[in-house]
């Protein structure tokens, strides 16, 4: 897959990116970094995890690093954390004031000081960690976060979900006009929620957003496993997500080594991707066993004979994810 933007339904209004800086597993090779993917909603953008090199990811992408607004670590392994001191010390050195939140499971407190401390550096901006359990839900800006566990061996690891707010239901226009509602600014009020008044007189009559908005539509959803082996934690906090992301290490050649290391084959986070209803599946942190083509080849076959238009994004990818 080249590098560069896909569109999935680009017909339609536009409302999360994903940037893939970092789809590689476990240390970098020639092909892939290690993992981070850039998440925007908006004008707010998150960092799902943040290995060793996100920085330098992300002078090739879209994404301004100054312009980050919290980071979601999924699990302390160098290859999902060792990136931010970097990351810290270019934002600062670039006179960044913005202050900057870090989630992440237990034990991120501690890891953050001392990846923030190891140098003699001091971040010029405020600096927020916070440790998450299983099961916790929290916001940031407009964006609702939710947490699960992921099964990665005995270290506290967590998966994450992104929710946007609902959208407004569909404007019935015929309905609209049927009511004798001008075209207009009343339109957009009753869009908005607003009650509108119609008529003069003795004929005036307020006109309600449900006469004429259907109910609210789902927002867009993204979910990522982190490192993990496939679980029911992880299946359920994605059910129904317009987005998957899951880590897929290794083809099945390698399902005892996966298991033995709480990792994903392609085909079983395909099968989980399956099992919980999501619309697209993205697999990434893959092995740096899988270099050229013809090695990757059969985790993508594998994956697609579950889970029809599963993808393997490559470093530098950006998903234009729409309603």
């Amino acid at each position: 897959m080249a590098r560069g933007k896909l569109h999935l339904n680009p017909s339609g209004y536009r409302n999360m990116r994903i940037c893939f800086l970092g789809t590689g597993g476990s240390w970098p090779s020639k092909r892939r970094n290690v993992s981070s993917i850039a998440v925007s909603s908006g004008s707010t953008t998150v960092l799902l995890d943040c290995g060793e090199g996100t920085q330098r990811q992300l002078l090739s992408s879209p994404v301004s690093p100054m312009k980050i607004r919290a980071i979601l670590v999924s699990h302390l392994h160098g290859d999902h954390f060792l990136g931010i001191p970097g990351l810290v010390q270019t934002m600062s050195l670039n006179d960044r004031d913005a202050p900057m939140d870090i989630y992440g499971p237990a034990g991120t407190l501690e890891a953050l000081e001392k990846g923030l401390t190891m140098c003699p550096f001091s971040p010029n901006f405020n600096i927020s960690g916070h440790e998450l359990e299983p099961g916790d839900t929290f916001s940031i800006d407009h964006l609702t976060i939710s947490c699960g566990r992921a099964a990665h061996g005995s270290l506290p690891s967590l998966s994450y979900r992104i929710n946007e707010p609902d959208r407004p239901g569909r404007f019935n226009r015929e309905k609209a006009l049927e009511l004798n509602i001008p075209e207009g600014p009343k339109w957009g009020m009753l869009q908005r929620g607003e009650d509108i008044t119609i008529g003069s007189g003795p004929d005036v009559r307020t006109v309600v957003p449900r006469e004429v908005v259907g109910p609210p539509r789902d927002g867009i959803s993204l979910a990522y496993s982190g490192d993990t082996a496939p679980c029911d934690e992880v299946e359920e906090l994605a059910r129904g997500a317009t987005v998957l992301i899951h880590e897929a290490t290794f083809a099945d050649s390698h399902q005892e080594v996966a298991a033995a290391f709480g990792h994903s084959t392609a085909r079983g986070a395909a099968a989980l991707a399956k099992r919980a209803k999501v619309s697209r599946l993205f697999l990434v942190h893959i092995s740096p066993r899988y270099q050229k083509e013809e090695e990757l080849k059969p985790l993508i076959d594998q994956a697609t004979e579950v889970f029809e238009g599963a993808m393997v994004p490559e470093d530098g990818n950006v998903i234009e994810v729409t309603h």
